[in-house]
């Protein structure tokens, strides 16, 4: 017999082997159609798993908000489904559910989908969830595995790295069998709301160098509703695309010649610079000192810092008459050479540089995307040299001016632990130890944090900081990487109390990431209305008659432009709502409006964006007003 225990504390006994699914029907016939899956000990398992020991249990249905996952990834083996039933030679790479949906990498030969396959494909998905076919696990050996997939060359391949002694499962529902890990509901009729999104090239496990499948993106939700819901954000994150924007806006430009290397335009030079300016001075008052480093290296360098063997592939290089440069793909290296170009006391610690450093990696073409994804950007690093005794303290004081940061643009965070890799560099003991510094830091700053294993850095754990903008998305900006190797290899020391040399702990640190992606992100998160510190134009003024007010007009934006502000005059010869309309489009935060009152009385009529509304005022309370709402970032 096994014990099980209900949510609310009641407790009962059943035959060993038995399942959730059978256990729901006990209880009632109308609770085990609702049920699709179970909370087995707090992790969420498959409804027909054998309970073999002492165990809770939670039911889960339509109503539980802990099933999305299981949702879309069921629903990527739909798609296969589908997609087998249509395309009866189709091969299948993986299908994992993402952030806000699902992905299949599919091989269909020769045969290149189009948005009507699409379309086609989403009906027989369905069709399939309507027949509402049982979802069965199996649990079958290596070489029954290699049988049943003897057909697939991606799911032999991935099977073969599997030592010989596991045990594979595989799930099927109707005639379609896939191999996965699961969990998946027990039923395809869950899955009926379900939309396909998007078609794009992946290449097979991530190599540039293997086949090229077509990556199916979609998404699914138990109730109609939330599907509608979602779409409808889908439609204003278009509008809010940061490449369409950047080309209304002027901002910048990709060409041909440098795919992936982004071109600023005015108005986005006017953007970056106002994000460095701000970025440069937070740094200077909380004690950072900026360098910058060069943008080439010899190689020796890098296999020194160990990147040659771990990162070379997505280096640039280049050959000159004294060996092998490389186009730096990091600043750390960098900011030692600027640490060791001295010798340091114990009381200079922590001793934290600051730069703007321009860096270049080979992405693959097919993933370049935007000012998201690119070959060139500038991280807004910092290396922070240190006591390890001063780890602690300098990790709060770096999630403190994170704080700061993200709630200037009105983004939320959350905190993840990356853990050692597999292909870490130094001691376990160490390793151990700058874990538990990271955890302690975030803890008593107050912030909870969740544990990537196995993703940190080579040289260091890590803590990665996803944003969450208006549009429900999560991004990746924000590290503090702990590092207790890097600095050993270069040799650098610093003289303790006792008169010793001892090796500093060097912390790498990013708030926005990269300048390019950051400001992709907050372009998107504003929808382009910028606050008014960070708009590249600030106000654009309209006369309403040339002949009559183009003058007055022209001491305002000269009284203005003096005081600091970024300030456009529209003296076209074109109609005033025309010109008010354009400024508009444009989304300048105020656009001033200038008549015979305006020039008679010496005012100024201003419009805010997106509003109707006209307040006119002193020019003196204009600029006060200016200088207030940038003061306050906006606020």
């Amino acid at each position: 017999m096994v014990k099980i225990t209900f949510p609310d504390g009641m407790q009962k006994d059943y035959e060993k082997g038995i399942n959730a699914l059978q256990i729901a029907s006990m209880i009632s016939p109308g609770l085990a159609k609702k049920c699709i899956a179970v909370k087995l000990n707090g992790v969420i398992r498959d409804l027909t798993d054998p309970i073999n020991e002492d165990a809770s249990i939670e039911l889960l249905t339509s109503d539980s908000n802990e099933l999305q996952d299981l949702i879309n990834h069921s629903c990527a083996h739909l798609l296969a489904q589908a997609i087998r039933e249509i395309y009866p030679n189709s091969l299948f790479g993986v299908g994992p559910a993402i952030e806000e949906g699902f992905y299949y990498d599919v091989d269909l030969g020769d045969i290149k989908l189009t948005e009507e396959d699409l379309v086609k494909i989403e009906k027989k998905m369905r069709s399939l969830a309507e027949g509402n076919f049982e979802v069965v696990k199996k649990v079958v050996s290596k070489a029954e595995a290699l049988e049943l997939f003897k057909n697939d060359k991606y799911k032999t391949e991935l099977i073969n790295d599997l030592e010989e002694s596991a045990l594979i499962t595989v799930y099927s529902q109707g005639k379609f069998m896939d191999l996965c890990r699961g969990p998946h509901v027990a039923s395809t009729k869950w899955l009926k709301n379900c939309k396909l999104l998007s078609v794009s090239g992946a290449y097979w496990r991530g190599d540039a160098k293997r086949e090229q499948l077509q990556r199916i993106y979609g998404c699914c939700f138990i109730k109609e509703q939330d599907l509608k819901d979602y779409l409808v954000i889908l439609e204003e994150r278009k509008k809010r695309d940061h490449r369409k924007l950047g080309k209304d806006l002027e901002l910048f430009l990709f060409s041909e010649y440098g795919p992936g290397l982004p071109f600023w335009l005015p108005n986005g030079y006017t953007l970056r610079r106002t994000l460095e300016d701000f970025w440069i001075k937070l740094h200077k008052d909380r004690g950072y000192v900026v360098i910058n480093t060069p943008i080439m290296l010899n190689k020796e360098l890098w296999e020194t810092s160990g990147h040659w063997d771990h990162y070379k592939d997505d280096m640039f290089t280049i050959e000159v008459e004294d060996g092998t440069y490389a186009i730096k793909p990091m600043n750390c290296p960098g900011a030692i050479q600027v640490y060791n170009n001295g010798l340091h006391s114990y009381k200079e610690l922590p001793l934290r540089y600051a730069e703007l450093g321009n860096v270049h990696r080979y992405e693959a073409s097919g993933a370049l995307n935007g000012l998201f994804r690119v070959r060139g950007f500038t991280q807004d690093d910092a290396h922070t040299m240190l006591m390890e005794s001063q780890v602690g303290e300098e990790v709060k004081r770096i999630i403190s001016l994170y704080d700061y940061v993200y709630s200037i643009f009105g983004l939320n965070y959350s905190i993840e632990l990356s853990t050692r890799p597999d292909d870490f560099i130094g001691e376990v003991e160490t390793w151990d130890a700058a874990e538990a510094a990271l955890k302690e830091a975030c803890l008593s700053t107050g912030h909870d944090f969740k544990i990537n294993p196995g993703d940190g850095a080579f040289y260091g754990p890590k803590l990665d900081f996803k944003l969450r903008d208006s549009m429900n998305r999560i991004w990746q900006c924000g590290t503090v990487q702990l590092d207790m190797q890097l600095p050993g290899r270069f040799n650098c020391k610093y003289i303790a109390e006792d008169g010793s040399k001892k090796t500093p702990v060097m912390i790498h640190r990013a708030c926005f990431g990269s300048l390019e992606r950051f400001i992709g992100i907050i372009t998107e998160n504003y929808a382009g209305v910028y606050p008014l510190w960070l708009a590249p134009v600030q106000a654009r003024i309209v006369p309403v008659n040339n002949e009559y007010h183009l003058e007055y007009a022209k001491e305002i934006l000269s009284i203005l432009q003096e005081q600091g502000f970024r300030v456009e005059l529209d003296d076209r010869n074109e109609k005033m709502n025309y010109k008010i309309r354009e400024s508009q489009t444009k989304k300048t935060p105020y656009t001033l409006i200038i008549g015979d009152k305006e020039r008679d009385e010496r005012l100024l009529t201003y419009r805010v964006h997106g509003s109707n509304e006209s307040v006119t005022l002193k020019l003196d309370e204009l600029v006060d007003k200016f200088s207030k709402e940038v003061k306050s970032f906006g606020k």
